[in-house]
């Protein structure tokens, strides 16, 4: 076996290399550097089936602890509404290639690439963190959202549970909470949202890119298939919990001709919301997204390429154009149009997030075993 090391500078002209093989249950194509290293490695096959037998048998999740003291992230961003979110996992076994949140693995020294899916960091603490913050004498609430950087039920929390216990921590002050995932294993606290929900407390939405099986397998391999999430929706809204549905992100040329079609089978199992995102690709993404679509869609990668740059003046991602409700260039508008009259014909327009506000008046710090009962209390 021979492995050959290719090390560049990063100013660099691009390596250009072959196209590379899938690994099983993943959706990075490579593991490239992240954009804080001075050089650049590339693993290639020589040829004689080691590294080939590395990409069937597939790369392990490794989890690491992080040892974080908050759990409670504040956010000061013109391109979105909340300003508080948590999130318990570092890293995504999802595998979306999309994912915006893969860049957050270069200041950890990891790739954003295979290592944003294999190399997941854990906040193990996570629910006791939140008790403390939430007990603080300054603490001011608002709506806490969850799922808006990593998914909180990707595979790990079968296991490990951080979100459950967040959600105990939640119910136990009352706290407001919103949450948005792609995972049906949401279902598995229904016993919990659904009475913060009749208190006005809680809210869910599912993300849903395409219905299409093999492109969903492709495009986000190790998330639940799109009917267990129609199923999960379906599920949530049966059990009082007003639930919408994330179109996020619209491809153009790839998946936006499937937005009237989920809408509509979301609408009709109980949906009282919807969303889109548009893609973007904010750093290391664009080269992750590129090499991957041309593996996927070869012949229609040009295309679909040519649309997302006209979506960002020339440019594969451009935050001034890509992110809030500025959506430039043709393709981009009509999207935005498009599911604005889908959503107002399903009547999925009255029920938009911002007109179902929680409730944050209800939110009390408990009391703590053998603290004094307040004689004034209701």
């Amino acid at each position: 076996m021979i492995i050959f090391l290719f090390m560049r500078e990063s100013q660099s002209i691009p390596f250009q290399h072959q196209r590379p093989k899938t690994e099983k249950g993943r959706g990075a194509r490579s593991n490239r550097t992240n954009r804080f290293e001075r050089q650049t490695r590339e693993r290639r096959d020589d040829g004689w089936a080691s590294l080939s037998d590395d990409f069937r048998l597939g790369t392990p999740t490794i989890v690491h602890q992080d040892k974080s003291r908050k759990i409670i992230n504040y956010i000061n961003s013109p391109y979105v509404e909340m300003d508080r979110s948590i999130n318990m996992y570092r890293g995504c076994e999802h595998g979306c290639i999309y994912c915006f949140a893969r860049p957050s693995h270069a200041f950890l020294g990891y790739s954003p690439g295979l290592d944003f899916e294999t190399q997941l960091f854990v906040k193990s603490d996570a629910p006791k963190l939140l008790a403390k913050e939430l007990s603080a004498p300054g603490y001011k609430v608002q709506t806490m959202h969850i799922g808006t950087n990593t998914d909180a039920y990707q595979p790990i929390e079968r296991r490990r549970r951080l979100m459950r216990g967040i959600l105990e921590v939640l119910q136990a002050f009352s706290h407001p909470v919103a949450v948005l995932t792609k995972s049906d294993l949401i279902t598995r606290d229904i016993d919990i949202l659904a009475p913060m929900a009749q208190n006005n407390l809680a809210r869910a939405m599912i993300s849903i890119t395409t219905q299409d099986r093999r492109l969903s397998r492709a495009m986000e391999p190790r998330a639940p298939t799109p009917d267990k999430r129609f199923e999960a929706l379906e599920r949530l809204a049966g059990a009082g919990i007003p639930t919408g549905v994330m179109l996020g992100p619209m491809i153009p040329g790839l998946n936006d001709h499937e937005m009237e079609s989920i809408l509509e089978r979301a609408a009709s199992i109980g949906a009282s919301y919807s969303a889109f995102t548009i893609l973007w690709l904010p750093q290391e993404v664009g080269a992750l997204f590129e090499e991957w679509l041309e593996s996927f869609a070869p012949n229609r990668a040009a295309r679909i390429l040519r649309h997302i740059r006209e979506m960002n003046g020339g440019k594969i991602y451009d935050p001034s154009l890509s992110r809030g409700n500025r959506h430039k260039g043709p393709f981009a508008k009509l999207i935005k149009n498009r599911h604005q009259l889908a959503r107002d014909r399903l009547g999925l327009g009255a029920g938009r997030s911002e007109n179902l506000p929680l409730d944050c008046s209800q939110f009390r710090v408990p009391p703590k075993p053998g603290d004094q009962a307040d004689m004034f209390a209701p």
